[in-house]
């Protein structure tokens, strides 16, 4: 921001001014006698003596600042300044003492951060030590060596004048055997807060305190009841066990005035670690045990946030600029920001007993362009956390203006302040580093208290996922501030709902003003191409489970992953993730699938062929359909046409078959393809295509049977119609005198023809004496031979 970094007001009052005119008269009279010295002093220099200091940038002491309390003194407090001096030269140091120097007021946040940048300079203006009885003497300073040193000096002898921001240094000062004077051989600069009477209009600060987290869940789960999930690594339980990351956020967060700002993602993956879950472990998976470390943060979450304002982000915290700048064109895309945020109230709500605000969207380090609001704003949020880095004052303002800006649509910017959400990064594990932000960041916020006496709202947005050092001094300089007596406590909400300042900017940039380094390390449009094929797959998928939720909420989850912000700056590892989410999607599909089928042959006119589904899910899919095509209908149809479907469902780990009706028009090889379809039309997995060869009997080889048959069929009528006229003839000659014939009682039953008890007189006579005894002759038993002709072939199965 312009002028909004400095610190003056608009309007101090008249007493205001006094003061600070007299004070800086008082305090500038020693630095008044120093400059009559200079020719002195140079003309001593002449003469062999030394410089008033070094003339290297940083001299060869490092002098560190481990701890400086209280951060911010008052009235009657005794400030107390402990750390160490290293002689980092090649020579010893002697007659060395550590000294403590107050400077003039700083009176603008840019000059801040000018003193923070050159804070070991010795080429910088230089404020004289305060009295020698504050000092820490060193006989000798051996190199390499690191001497601790602690100094206190009651605040009233610090010779603070009117409210504002101090420069305070901490300073080596010796000499060499190369050069027998003393000089400076080493500073440390940092910054004295001083307010002692409460401020007439505080500051309202809202701090953000973010539990983010990477992806560590699978879209994986297991085929029982539970669905047991997997985690793609141990590194969850690592953040929340004591001592790591997650673990400390939360401790320190409990005892602040603080808005939490979750990701749901985080919250459902620690509650899956509370029961049975499973561990990646290269290709295989390893049961998990750190239950008892998750259901205890779970707790403690629960009470740390029972009576504080929660702001629950879309599941897992989904990359708003990628998707403005690479995804808006790929179809789908926004969608899935729709379903990532519908979850956000029943995972919070479950998990935390708590109804979180979902009305903010946090694009990456608040960077905001026209495209990055219209897509945070898509899916229901109508607040967006930016930064002032990003929504720039351009109209000279000499102030830093409230944090909501409206910027049409009904759209908020809740605009957090650059100086103080960056103030905590970098590497913050050194101690001197942490006091040194911590002091920096105390300074930028009495100075913007000091700026002007209208009362304003200022929102911190850190990092989304600080270092345990990282959280250390930000729960520290918090602690200090919320102590402090120009400051008090806001929530979010209220923030954004607080009345606009008329003369801040709420012109949102271009596209082309968006950082090149933060674009180059969006997700890029193919990662989104990718989510919608995924995407595309699960809704096919999906129409054909009896129970599709154990499909749909895994990877519905899995697909928001994929848009993950956590994802930038590691190309590799999405990409890995999303080809996996992928592969296991594809291998579940495919255990839905039709069996391969061999070449299949057909010995007649007409068959039916069966064509098996196979369903290794362990729930029921269907309906599907199931079409068989002939490719070629004129040799081979397919129930009378070229193709036929039928409906099938398959209970879980069985195979159903289908038979299909085939007839066959001529000899030779036709090829079908079997294709299952959802029941709105579509392809489900891939065709089984095999052959049907057709060997029907010969037109010659029918003719000759033809014939044969014909030929049984005269002989018979022949023998038939012979038998008819002989037995006639027999009728008419017994019969010609108009008398019947007697009966022999030995006869058998007349034959209705009346042949066959005169055939039976005629081949019996009368045994003569002497003559064997002869069984009689078995009489012949011939079935009647059938006349009808000869049924069509059976369908064969194949």
């Amino acid at each position: 921001m312009a002028e909004a970094a400095d610190f003056q007001g608009t309007s101090p009052s008249p007493a205001r001014r006094w003061r600070r005119r007299t004070t800086a008269l008082l305090a500038g009279a020693p630095l008044l006698a120093g400059l009559v010295q200079l020719p002195a002093a140079g003309a001593a220099h002449a003469d062999g003596k030394p410089p008033a200091r070094a003339d290297a940038d940083a001299g060869p002491v490092a002098v560190a600042v481990d701890s400086l309390t209280p951060s911010a003194p008052t009235d009657g407090d005794t400030v107390t300044v402990s750390g160490t001096v290293t002689n980092n030269g090649k020579q010893a140091v002697t007659d060395a003492h550590v000294g403590l120097r107050v400077g003039p007021e700083v009176d603008t946040r840019s000059s801040v951060d000018s003193i923070a940048k050159e804070s070991d300079d010795l080429q910088g203006s230089i404020a004289p030590e305060i009295e020698n009885k504050y000092t820490e003497k060193f006989s000798k300073l051996v190199p390499g060596v690191a001497e601790h040193f602690n100094i206190s000096v009651p605040a009233d002898d610090l010779n603070l004048g009117e409210d504002g921001v101090y420069e305070f240094a901490v300073s080596l000062s010796g000499q060499t055997s190369a050069q027998p004077w003393e000089q400076i051989l080493g500073i440390q600069r940092t910054f004295l807060p001083w307010q002692p009477g409460g401020a007439d209009t505080k500051t309202k600060t809202t701090a953000l305190w973010p539990l983010i987290s990477t992806t560590h869940m699978a879209a994986e789960t297991g085929p029982n009841e539970e669905q047991t999930p997997v985690l793609l690594n141990d590194d969850l339980a690592k953040e929340i066990s004591p001592g790591g990351r997650l673990n400390q956020m939360l401790a320190l967060g409990k005892d602040l005035d603080v808005t939490w700002v979750v990701d749901p993602d985080l919250l459902a993956s620690v509650d899956a670690m509370t029961g049975s879950y499973r561990v990646r472990d290269g290709e295989n998976t390893v049961a998990g045990t750190h239950q008892d470390v998750a259901k205890q943060w779970l707790a403690d979450l629960q009470d740390a946030v029972a009576d504080k304002e929660v702001v629950a982000l879309p599941f897992a915290d989904p990359d708003l600029a990628s998707l403005a700048h690479n995804g808006t064109d790929v179809t789908g895309s926004l969608s899935q920001l729709k379903s990532a945020t519908d979850v956000i109230e029943d995972t919070v709500g479950t998990i935390l007993h708590v109804k979180p605000s979902t009305e903010f969207a946090w694009p990456v380090d608040g960077a905001v362009d026209r495209s990055i609001v219209k897509v945070a704003t898509s899916a229901g949020a109508d607040k967006v956390i930016a930064r002032s880095d990003s929504l720039q004052e351009g109209n000279g303002l000499s102030y830093t203006p409230s944090a909501a800006r409206p910027v049409g649509g009904g759209t908020t910017a809740v605009v957090a302040d650059a100086r103080l959400s960056t103030a905590f990064e970098g590497d913050l594990t050194k101690a001197s580093s942490s006091t040194l932000a911590v002091q920096r960041f105390l300074a930028q916020s009495l100075g913007l208290g000091l700026q002007t006496g209208k009362q304003r709202s200022v929102v911190i947005a850190p990092q989304r996922m600080p270092s345990g050092s990282q959280a250390r001094a930000m729960a520290e300089a918090l602690r200090a501030l919320q102590g402090s007596t120009w400051s008090e406590s806001q929530k979010l909400g209220a923030a954004a709902a607080a009345k606009p300042d008329p003369d801040a900017t709420t012109e949102v940039p271009g596209t082309s003003s968006y950082p090149s380094k933060l674009r180059r390390n969006e997700l890029p449009r193919s990662a989104f191409e990718e989510i919608a094929r995924t995407q595309g797959t699960l809704d096919n998928f999906q129409v054909v489970l009896s129970n599709p939720s154990r499909v749909v909420t895994p990877f519905g989850r899995a697909l928001n992953r994929e848009m993950s912000v956590s994802w930038r700056g590691r190309a590799t590892e999405a990409e890995s993730f999303r080809d996996g989410v992928k592969r296991y999607l594809d291998g579940l599909t495919g255990r839905v699938r039709l069996i391969d089928k061999s070449e299949t042959k057909l010995s007649g006119r007409s068959a039916t062929i069966p064509v098996t589904v196979q369903n290794n899910l362990v729930q029921d899919v269907g309906p599907l359909v199931l079409r068989l095509t002939s490719t070629n209908p004129t040799r081979l149809e397919i129930d009378g046409d070229r193709y036929e479907e039928q409906p099938i469902s398959v209970s879980g780990g069985h195979s159903q078959s289908v038979k299909f009706p085939t007839s066959a028009n001529a000899n030779g090889r036709a090829t079908v393809i079997a294709q299952l379809y959802t029941m709105d039309g579509r392809k489900y997995g891939e065709p089984v295509t095999f052959d049907v060869k057709v060997t029907e009997i010969t037109a010659t080889v029918m003719l000759v049977i033809g014939g044969g048959v014909l030929l049984l069929v005269l002989a018979g009528f022949r023998m038939y119609t012979q038998r008819k006229r002989a037995a006639a003839r027999d009728a008419e000659k017994n019969g010609s005198d108009g008398s019947e014939a007697p009966q022999d009682p030995e006869d058998g039953p007349e034959n209705p023809d009346g042949t066959e008890g005169r055939l039976k007189k005629e081949s019996e006579a009368p045994p003569r004496a002497g003559d064997p005894e002869q069984p009689s002759d078995p009489t012949p038993n011939a079935a009647t031979e059938s006349t009808d002709p000869s049924g069509t072939g059976e369908r064969v199965d194949r």
